[in-house]
């Protein structure tokens, strides 16, 4: 358990106070939900970056095919080492 000490204006911490915001469980509850929050921001922006990438073209299924053999014979030549 890790003890954290912050300081905050007097009105503020006397408001926090009273509205039992200050409490362990009080304060665990708003930084989990920060986080999570934090979490979601990334997420989306992730989101966003991906729909501005622009899409690979499709590949047909003989280049498909082509990649798959080149794959297999790559890893034969490993394993034969």
């Amino acid at each position: 358990m890790t003890t954290v000490q912050i300081t905050l204006p007097d009105q503020l911490a006397q408001e926090a106070k009273q509205a039992g915001l200050l409490s362990g469980a009080a304060l665990e509850k708003l930084l989990r939900e920060q986080l999570q929050a934090k979490r979601q921001d990334k997420f989306f922006e992730a989101l966003s970056r991906m729909e501005q990438t622009a899409e690979p073209a499709m590949m047909s299924p003989e280049e498909l095919a082509d990649e798959i053999r080149i794959m297999r014979e790559a890893r034969r030549t490993q394993a034969s080492r």
